[in-house]
């Protein structure tokens, strides 16, 4: 494919294909980071199985994930969102009909993908300042503890848009210096007890499951295989996912790459591979080092005891520091990713017009504003981490099962049939993707909503579900603007069905 023009008319210019699988790859060396906000509640809620659940997260990942590469490569657009809205939308089907159904189901997609990767902005720039906080007894609580993390929201995404302005090559760079800092030395945090005699193996082979249920917290049921259980480790697996399968991140920049057949399936490969080796090795180690008992003590902080264990206080601050650099990292990752959702979105029409605008290096700058907006306002709400990443695990879970929906049509649409394939996965991949349609529809999505009402309460199940489905509405109202300021523009609504039917003088019956 041709490179992409660095500009079009007015002002709205075209992504660049600048980068290569390398690239790609740095720039979502962020996602192993994604680790730390559930670490601590997964492992407190399933002990060592807990492990098991982040490896097979992982896992599932390469059922979503190289399908998703292939949309990516053939049709040239951004990941999850791109890739929806790509696949359902078919004017010619919905050309007689009042409301395009396919533009729905493409923008609901995409803005599920999107309200999934938003929040990692906040909830990050929130456990920075957590650390920062606990670690140095600052004592900031309330209004003062909401006003730090603005505070350190505004460096953060000040950082991040100077450092991206210029393009994902640039980037790249800000993000391998930051891996550099981060990803190895926590790599030997988490080994170094393996050699030290911190580590214990008996901690994960005495405390593979719970005694008792520890979300019961009314009464004390015993450990035991129902549906109650199955229930909650199917909730655990779908926010172990929300972490372990961000690293399809790498083919958001699908429509970037130089040559997307080869670079798209080795930057999901090597990434894919990069987070299985460090989520289980993190999980792991900690569990074996800490047991239950030091990740209930330790909190979110699971590394910090870890390190003041391998190299005294002084590793107990490195820590922190290095942590934080992570958190930047993932924060860099997800500004990145979900500025080309809105962008593409906004292009298909599905999002304001304003939003699809670009500077002159294909960076989508007003979709930065807009998203460093939305996480001003949810650290505003005053919301815990974890909740915010529990209400926005199900955004994940049906973004990826309407991705697979995509895939599956993407190979029977007659539409499609004569597209050629620059990247094309085995059939192995193609029933994989039935696979997890299946699996995320009707067991993850369920085993969530249970997961969050036992663990934060109804309410937020009603947040969850409201954070995706208030899409709709706020869509039409989006199609009506879009008609009223851009006629020239494609539309999901039909404004001149039944027009002429309304405004055709009517016949008098004669007498």
């Amino acid at each position: 494919m041709a490179d992409a023009e660095s500009s079009t008319q007015g002002g709205t210019y075209e992504l660049l294909r600048t980068i290569d699988w390398k690239q790609g790859l740095i720039i979502a060396m962020g996602i192993p980071i994604l680790i730390v906000p559930s670490l601590c509640d997964l492992s407190l809620t399933l002990w060592a199985m807990s492990i098991i659940i982040w490896v097979f997260s992982v896992l599932s990942g390469f059922l979503l994930n190289l399908p998703l590469g292939e949309m990516c490569a053939t049709f040239g657009v951004a990941g999850i969102g791109g890739s929806i809205q790509h696949v359902y939308r078919d004017d010619e089907k919905y050309k007689n009909k009042k409301i395009n159904t396919g533009r729905v189901i493409g923008s609901l997609g995409a803005w599920a993908y999107f309200a999934t990767w938003v929040p990692v902005i906040p909830i990050f720039t929130i456990m920075t300042g957590v650390y920062i906080n606990d670690y140095f007894n600052l004592g900031f609580e309330g209004f003062t503890a909401t006003g730090f993390y603005l505070l350190l929201g505004a460096l953060i995404y000040g950082f991040i848009i100077l450092s991206g302005r210029k393009g994902l090559e640039g980037g790249a760079k800000v993000q391998l210096i930051l891996a550099g800092i981060t990803i190895v030395p926590i790599l030997i945090i988490c080994l170094v007890p393996l050699f030290n005699g911190m580590f214990n193996l008996d901690y994960i082979t005495g405390e593979l499951v719970p005694e008792t249920k520890p979300w019961n917290l009314s009464e004390t049921v015993p450990w035991a295989w129902d549906g109650d259980t199955i229930l909650m480790i199917l909730g655990c697996f779908t926010v172990a996912q929300w972490s372990a399968v961000g690293w399809e991140s790498a083919a958001t920049y699908g429509a970037e790459y130089k040559q997307p057949e080869k670079d798209v399936p080795k930057a999901l490969t090597a990434c894919g591979l990069l987070c299985l080796f460090m989520y289980f090795v993190i999980a792991f180690c900690m569990y074996g080092t800490l047991g239950n008992t030091g990740i209930e003590e330790a909190g979110a902080s699971t590394l910090i005891p870890i390190a003041k264990g391998d190299f005294g206080d002084i590793g107990g601050l490195i820590a922190v520091f290095l942590l934080i650099a992570g958190m930047v990292m993932i924060i860099q990752s997800a500004f990145l990713a979900t500025a080309r959702t809105i962008q593409i979105m906004a292009k298909d029409g599905n999002f304001p017009l304003l939003f699809s605008k670009t500077n002159k290096y294909g960076v989508p700058m007003y979709a930065m504003f807009f998203e460093a907006a939305i996480g001003f306002i949810i650290i505003l709400a005053g919301i815990s981490a974890s909740q915010i990443l529990a209400v926005s695990a199900l955004g994940f879970a049906i973004a990826l099962g309407m991705c697979c929906c995509a895939f599956i049509k993407s190979r029977r649409d007659a539409r499609f049939k004569d597209v050629e394939r620059v990247y094309k996965v085995g059939k192995f991949w193609y029933g994989g993707a039935w696979f997890m349609m299946i699996f995320e529809f009707f067991f993850m999505i369920p085993g969530l909503l249970y997961y969050v009402n036992n663990s934060m309460g109804l309410t937020y199940v009603f947040v969850g579900i409201a954070a995706t489905f208030l899409y709709v509405p706020c869509w039409i109202l989006i199609q009506y603007w879009n008609h009223t300021h851009h006629p020239e523009m494609s539309c999901g609504i039909n404004f001149d069905v039944g027009k002429s039917a309304s405004s055709a003088p009517s016949k008098k019956r004669s007498l």
